[in-house]
């Protein structure tokens, strides 16, 4: 068990938890254009960054800092970092792959700072942060080409 002072396990005995809901949605209902997604850190980036939604962590973490207040206010326990497609797979088709690390990070520092905020405001309901992964645009179970089966782009 973790050394944390608000140990998950110990609440989860206590209580059930509830995990905050769709991200994208929310990210949605901001109507964000793609100078939102760009910046002033990817304006030179060649490819369209308009529904990469992890890339706000870093150009709009106001409005993701919005939505897990939204879903903290609302009775979530848990927060998911906004970092569905945050991974080198997924970022290879931006030319992005190098910004996964700092993604991944601000994300998980953003998420965490609005737990704490809620948790300070209420220690007896303390919130907690989970990681999001999601899929990847690429398959990594079947082969393009079904002479060479051994041959994936994963």
């Amino acid at each position: 068990m973790s050394k944390r002072k608000n140990d998950i396990q110990a609440e989860l005995a206590k209580r059930i938890l509830v995990l905050d809901g769709a991200m994208g949605t929310m990210i949605q209902s901001y109507g964000l254009s793609e100078a939102d997604f760009r910046g002033d850190l990817f304006g030179a980036v060649s490819a369209e960054l308009n529904g990469l939604n992890d890339l706000l962590t870093l150009t709009r973490p106001e409005v993701i800092g919005r939505i897990h207040e939204a879903y903290l206010t609302a009775g979530a326990d848990i927060v998911e970092t906004n970092t569905f497609n945050a991974n080198g797979i997924s970022f290879r088709e931006y030319g992005l792959q190098e910004q996964v690390y700092a993604v991944n990070r601000a994300a998980a520092e953003l998420a965490r700072s609005c737990a704490d905020r809620f948790t300070a405001l209420n220690p007896q309901k303390p919130r907690f942060v989970a990681g999001s992964i999601g899929p990847t645009n690429r398959m990594a179970s079947l082969s393009a080409d079904v002479n060479r089966p051994g041959e994936r782009a994963v």
